[in-house]
């Protein structure tokens, strides 16, 4: 059974790396880069310039999965066929996607060709450069920094820029950059609960980020943003450096007739998160619209990626042996937002679908927790 693994985020090295050698199985994983990146900690890159790679090479050994560095250009599941970015064409007998997501600016006016992202560790680098230009003594230009996006990403970027803005202000004696968070909902952070959003906001409030909560982002120039209030007031705010973490949506390289789409051009998947009418193509994480007990998509999460990775290198070995494959249930087992140095929110879920708040450093060390058992998984 020849099998090809596109991506090596979360989810596709969860899949490769839990497989073993499987008389019958003969697996490729498809990767652009020679390393994993842990996305959930790009934000500590882009302002600490902190290492957030791992070579692929040595988390392979042992699987049976060979690697071959490319990019994907195109799926055509019909065809059975993946078209790289050198013009060479792959088939296979068995496929899984995980590409992950691009930034979906909604075509916010002037944001595409304005703002970074912060999605690869060439983002984090651009903001990191930024930040240190930005106090560097003969720097005249804009200092200013707004973010769009007050969900897990933007609220974890923030407060370590603010943190790193500190540092570099008493290390060289300049005031420190001015952070703006634009938000259009209603509230920050709104997988938490609103007690422990309240902790969040405080720290935010405490690192001096002007936090603008229902605030849609209208337009995007080189050196400003205009936000727009529910009640239609516009206004403009200068900045140097735009941050766009308002979206995502899922890569659009996948094309086959009969595949179902739903929001955010995620996939459609049955029980074992395969295809709907293409039971031989799995489709993981970002692009895969899994769903839960309750009919409910399941979040775009790195922990979700990673289970629906494990489940499916499981398969992959099931279906080489004639075994029946296993269903997909997904288990969130808490979620932690960090907020600057030692501090997080957040909680952890416990017997009879009970959940634990916990905040501060001890918040912090379950976050780092979780991740240190996803390095675990995959090593």
């Amino acid at each position: 059974m020849k099998t090809l693994i596109l991506g090596a985020g979360y989810a596709g090295l969860a899949a490769a790396t839990s497989l073993k050698p499987t008389p019958g199985l003969e697996v490729l994983l498809v990767e652009q880069n020679n390393y994993h990146t842990f996305e959930t900690r790009l934000h500590e890159a882009a302002a600490h310039n902190t290492r957030v790679t791992v070579p692929l090479v040595p988390l392979l050994r042992g699987t049976g999965v060979h690697w071959e560095q490319a990019a994907v250009e195109n799926v055509d599941v019909d065809a059975r066929e993946v078209l790289l970015k050198d013009g060479r064409v792959l088939t296979y007998d068995t496929l899984v996607v995980g590409l992950g997501s691009v930034t979906n600016f909604y075509r916010i006016p002037g944001l595409a060709e304005n703002a970074a992202e912060l999605k690869d560790v060439s983002d984090a680098d651009e903001i990191f450069t930024f930040v240190n230009r930005a106090y560097a003594g003969d720097y005249t230009g804009n200092r200013d920094i707004v973010v769009g996006g007050a969900g897990l990403t933007g609220v974890e970027l923030v407060t370590e820029l603010a943190q790193r803005a500190e540092q570099l202000s008493k290390a060289r004696g300049l005031p420190p950059i001015r952070i703006h968070l634009v938000e259009a909902g209603p509230k920050i952070l709104p997988v938490l609960d609103d007690a422990l959003r309240a902790k969040a906001q405080k720290t935010l409030d405490d690192y001096n980020i002007n936090t603008l909560i229902g605030h849609r982002l209208m337009q995007a120039t080189a050196d400003s943003v205009t936000v727009q209030t529910a009640d239609g007031e516009q206004k403009v705010i200068p900045a140097g450096k735009i941050i766009w973490t308002g979206g995502i949506q899922a890569r659009d390289i996948v094309k086959g007739e009969k595949l179902e789409k739903g929001p955010g051009g995620r996939i459609a998947v049955d029980a074992e998160l395969r295809a709907k009418n293409y039971p031989e193509v799995f489709v993981l994480g970002d692009m895969g619209l899994a769903l839960n007990e309750e009919g409910k998509p399941v979040p775009t999460t790195a922990q979700h990626a990673g289970q629906q990775g494990r489940l499916t290198g499981k398969n992959l070995m099931r279906l080489a042996k004639g075994e029946a494959l296993l269903p997909y249930v997904p288990n969130t087992l808490g979620e932690f937002v960090s907020l600057g140095g030692l501090m997080a929110v957040g909680w952890m879920k416990l017997p009879w679908n009970q959940k634990l708040a916990i905040t501060g450093g001890i918040a912090h060390v379950m976050k780092r927790a979780s991740e240190w058992r996803w390095r675990q998984s995959i090593e």
